[in-house]
C-alpha cells in the first residue's frame, strides 16, 4: 500500500503507546495501526484486510487485544489535539467494536 493516513508526526505521538517490544514490527509497527485505520474508514470486514497489511486474523486479534488494554483509546488522547473529525470517526468505530 502506498497511501497511508497517518503523518509522521502523528506516528510519532502514538508510537510511544503501542504494545509490544519496540523490535517487534508486526505487533508495535504503523502497518498495523494503518490496517486498523483502513478497517475504520471503510468499515469492511476484517476478512477482507488487504494483505499488503498482513494476516487479518492476526491484525483483527491484535486489535482486540489493544482494544481490551485500552491502546486505542490513549492514542485517540495523544492525537485529539488536531481538529479533525476522521479521528473522531474512527474513535467512535473503535468505541462500537
Amino acid at each position: 500500500m502506498d497511501r497511508f493516513v497517518l503523518t509522521d508526526a502523528q506516528w510519532a505521538k502514538m508510537e510511544p503507546l503501542c504494545l509490544g517490544k519496540p523490535g517487534d514490527p508486526g505487533r508495535s509497527g504503523k502497518l498495523f495501526v494503518e490496517a486498523a485505520l483502513w478497517i475504520a474508514r471503510t468499515g469492511s470486514p476484517w476478512r477482507d484486510l488487504p494483505r499488503a497489511f498482513g494476516n487479518w486474523i492476526t491484525a483483527y486479534t491484535r486489535f482486540r487485544d489493544w482494544a481490551k488494554a485500552g491502546v486505542w483509546k490513549r492514542m485517540f488522547d495523544a492525537v485529539s489535539d488536531e481538529p479533525d473529525m476522521e479521528y473522531v470517526m474512527v474513535c467512535r468505530s473503535f468505541d462500537l467494536i
